[in-house]
């Protein structure tokens, strides 16, 4: 007999309770015992407990009881940040429900119209709910009439506290009367969707699936063979079953439940996400629609400080793919910071994650430069080329044009601050496309290139709404733009590293800003450090750091050893995430401060 299954996902905006409705979710089904409970029970990595933000989907089977029926609930926790969209849209396709999570004193936000339609694009059905209504700046009735301009009614509408655990029965009651079952048939051939995989040490790659049609039985599948229909890879599986929320293994799982696949490989390229597994057999069996495999848009440079660190880099780079998929990275170098390797992330926050787990996770100590994105080169014979760094640009003979990214972005800000984002936006090369307003909100639409969402846009957005706006943004296709090259030389060497291409326009006052700002971060040595910015060839910007010599010791006096041997150990501390750049130091901060520069 098929068992009553309802397969969903929490969906909002970053911050408004999605983790912590899971937590009382876990709860009232009993499925953590309450003497194991933890906040965050979910995010298992120390740096998305430690943020507070969710990185990585999570899958997890709970048991609920109603009207005298046992129903299992397959609740597939999604990623808040925007950088990590790509995982949301994966949760969505292996579920039949959404619950639309909206603070009571925040209101609707960019993200929350964004997976709204993602929902919606899907055909799946949608509960609205508003959450922290304990809050004293709550509004959950403003909330309501904002969320009627979706078009949801009133009766719809649940007003929660996953805090204080108000009305959160209510909402399981929900899923089970508005969610429909799967639409599975247990007699069909199996075809299970791959939507997720990480690595396990013992057990291989492991894949999280939901079968579709079919049922999939261990024993079976060990004697006539899985296989996954893209790849064509034929295997035998080592384990299945389900998360609860810790892997729980199984005889079987049927059409319409969600487990995992242990498949033995140590190639998380054997078994893509979006693939469909089947057996083994002669029928043919017609894939599942996949998933667009996530796409890099933002590049950086990852240098190891030492660089006889940088075999260890290359390890624990292979090791963090094996679980993020999404992350793409080759081999690179530099004359002034030796060996390491240029890598793809989905934004900025992606690569600022990377860089904490190489740092927390594998003890490494790491230089990362400006980012990058991905041009298109028009070349005179006609040929399109694809880069994303200013060091893989040919002679500027052969280039009859460049094309850079643009988005379509979506800001959700207060009607008071319209304004300042209007000016931000212009600043950055934004084009207004249209607005609309629920209450006291508007949502604006613009379009503008990719380089200026990613230069400090989202802080400066934050800065000039009070910290109440946010943001969504979708790449939309290139256009051409009058393009300038930007190099730097310090003490007369060139440090390719921060290198960028730049909009012509803006690049009097981009050499500008660099070269102050390099002043101030890049340390004074025994003697004169000249800095240079140069624009397609020609010297715009200098300034020069003034010679002098730094004792630590120097306002100690007698012969305490103890005490000087404190002060050299802190000054060799502070030295730790400093490369040797001919004979000067240069900090990690010159390689962010074209972040700041507009």
């Amino acid at each position: 007999m098929k068992p009553k299954i309802r397969n969903f996902s929490i969906i909002a905006h970053i911050d408004h309770g999605k983790t912590t409705l899971t937590d009382r979710f876990l709860e009232l089904t009993k499925t953590v015992d309450s003497r194991q409970m933890r906040e965050r029970y979910l995010d298992s990595h120390p740096i998305a407990r430690q943020r507070g933000v969710t990185i990585k989907l999570a899958p997890v089977r709970m048991i609920y009881n109603c009207d005298n029926s046992s129903y299992i609930f397959n609740l597939i926790d999604t990623p808040g940040h925007i950088d990590f969209n790509y995982e949301v849209s994966r949760s969505l396709v292996a579920c039949e429900g959404a619950v639309l999570l909206v603070d009571a004193s925040q209101g609707i936000q960019a993200q929350t119209l964004a997976n709204f339609r993602l929902a919606k694009k899907l055909d799946l059905n949608i509960i609205p709910v508003i959450n922290k209504i304990d809050l004293d700046s709550a509004q959950p009735e403003k909330t309501a009439a904002d969320l009627k301009v979706l078009g949801f009614d009133q009766q719809e509408i649940i007003f929660a506290s996953a805090k204080t655990g108000k009305n959160i029965e209510q909402i399981l009651k929900a899923v089970v009367n508005r969610f429909p079952p799967p639409s599975g048939d247990c007699q069909k051939p199996l075809r299970a969707l791959v939507f997720d995989s990480f690595y396990h040490s013992h057990k291989g790659v492991v894949v999280y699936l939901k079968i579709v049609d079919g049922r999939l039985d261990f024993h079976q599948a060990r004697q006539q063979g899985l296989k996954f229909l893209a790849s064509g890879q034929k295997f035998e599986p080592q384990e299945i079953g389900y998360l609860a929320p810790g892997m729980k293994a199984t005889d079987q799982l049927l059409a319409g439940e969600v487990g995992y696949l242990a498949t033995g490989f140590k190639d998380a390229v054997l078994c893509q996400v979006g693939d469909t597994l089947s057996l083994n057999q002669a029928v043919e069996v017609k894939p599942l629609p996949g998933y667009q495999e996530p796409k890099p848009v933002v590049f950086f440079d990852f240098y190891p400080t030492d660089n006889k660190d940088f075999p260890e880099l290359k390890d624990a780079l292979e090791q963090l793919k094996l679980n993020d998929f999404a992350l793409s990275f080759d081999p690179t170098g530099s004359p002034a910071l030796g060996k390491g390797f240029h890598i793809g992330f989905l934004g900025v926050f992606h690569a600022l994650i990377t860089q904490e787990r190489l740092e927390k996770d594998f003890d490494l100590s790491i230089i990362i430069t400006s980012p990058s994105v991905e041009y298109q080169l028009v070349l005179k014979d006609g040929t399109v080329k694809r880069i994303n760094n200013a060091l893989q640009l040919p002679d500027k003979k052969q280039i009859k044009g460049i094309k850079e990214p643009w988005t379509k972005i979506s800001i959700f800000t207060p009607e008071k601050y319209l304004g300042g984002v209007f000016k931000l936006c212009q600043d950055r090369r934004g084009k207004f496309v249209n607005q609309s307003y629920y209450g006291d909100f508007v949502n604006l639409e613009y379009q503008a290139p990719l380089i200026e969402l990613i230069g400090g846009f989202y802080d400066d957005l934050k800065s000039v709404s009070s910290g109440f706006a946010s943001l969504d943004y979708q790449i939309i296709g290139f256009r051409s733009f009058d393009s300038a090259l930007l190099e730097v030389f310090i003490n007369r060497q060139k440090i390719d590293a921060l290198s960028l291409i730049i909009d012509r326009e803006k690049g009097e006052r981009i050499a500008s800003q660099i070269a102050k700002k390099l002043k101030q971060v890049v340390p004074r040595q025994l003697f004169e450090v000249p800095i240079q910015v140069v624009l397609n060839g020609k010297i715009i910007a200098r300034e020069t750091i003034k010679a002098y010599r730094k004792d630590v010791t120097a306002k100690l006096y007698g012969g305490d050893q103890t005490r000087k041997d404190k002060l050299l150990k802190k000054q060799k501390a502070g030295k730790k995430r400093m490369k040797q750049v001919g004979q000067l130091t240069l900090p990690q901060e010159a390689f962010t401060v074209v972040l700041e520069a507009k």
